[in-house]
């Protein structure tokens, strides 16, 4: 399933970093991932297996090796602030 994370380290993820559990079993893929200007936060989202896709599953991206603790978040990042009428 596709889900939104967010990086609990100021440490950005970006394609195509491997997820894991925090005991270190493979759960997914990042798909895209950047430092959101607005946020002020890295996000990134990814490809995770169903069991893994519940909001605040805590998971660990590998980024050069070393794992980085992420969070899953519900989509979108932001909440839509325009008004349809």
């Amino acid at each position: 399933m596709r889900v939104g994370l967010q990086a609990l380290q100021r440490v950005p993820v970006r394609e195509p970093a491997p997820l894991q559990t925090p005991d270190g079993t493979p759960v997914g893929q990042v798909t895209s991932g950047l430092l959101s200007p607005t946020l002020d936060r890295p996000i990134a989202m990814g490809y995770v297996a169903r069991e893994h896709a519940t909001a605040g599953t805590r998971l660990q991206a590998l980024v050069r090796g070393k794992p980085v603790p992420m969070e899953v978040t519900a989509l979108p990042f932001l909440p839509p602030r325009y008004h349809r009428g």
